[in-house]
């Protein structure tokens, strides 16, 4: 069973267009050791090839897609089907649906090997996510920059940037993916890997396409 930390009062991030709270110490840190440990052995993780203008290239980081059967989901030319639920991913959604008040039925996994791994600039706006889709995000392990900005005014009064901690939790709702982009840069510094999953409501099932 997981134990949450005394400090695991959120911290509202005061962007404008947004909905952000942040759980720096959701879970305590030996709860947080044995889930790493046990997602890194009971994932079945993939390199996935993304296209990009007609072009393929490998996903900078390891990924995979859990969730009910039939919540497929499509990013960047990749489609996923779902595997099941593992008895850690439950662990977790079992103890952040409470705190989202959201009943998520599926998960992208990742897991960042060392620094040289990382997400682009994007938002988690995909269409069968739906118009205002709550994002719950775990990290796990190594400590990451997760940086925003203003989809219409990128410059450097609207951005903002959080270091995402182990055994963390990030919440995003209402127009946050509408308005904001975000991205994992690289980092040149040596740094342990890192396993962050994003928990999703897929509003329809499109398996078979």
């Amino acid at each position: 069973m997981i134990q949450t930390t005394p400090t695991s009062s959120p911290q509202i991030l005061d962007l404008p267009d947004s909905d952000l709270s942040y759980y720096p110490k959701l879970m305590d840190p030996r709860s947080a050791d044995r889930l790493y440990a046990s997602l890194l052995e009971e994932i079945e993780w993939k390199q996935n090839k993304i296209s990009f203008y007609g072009k393929e290239s490998l996903v900078p980081r390891l990924e995979a897609w859990h969730g009910d059967e039939g919540m497929s989901y499509a990013y960047s030319g990749i489609r996923m089907h779902p595997k099941p639920w593992t008895s850690a991913l439950m662990e977790i959604r079992k103890l952040i649906e409470p705190v989202a008040r959201t009943r998520f039925n599926s998960v992208l996994v990742n897991y960042y090997r060392d620094g040289k791994d990382r997400v682009a600039w994007h938002s988690d706006d995909e269409k069968e996510l739906g118009p205002e889709p709550v994002i719950g995000s775990v990290s796990l392990g190594a400590k990451r920059r997760f940086k925003l900005r203003h989809r219409e005014y990128p410059g450097k009064d609207l951005q903002s940037e959080i270091i995402l901690e182990h055994g963390s939790f990030l919440l995003m709702k209402g127009s946050t993916q509408r308005f904001w982009k975000h991205e994992v840069p690289r980092t040149a510094r040596p740094v342990g890997g890192r396993i962050n999953l994003t928990f999703r409501v897929i509003l329809r099932g499109d398996g078979d396409k």
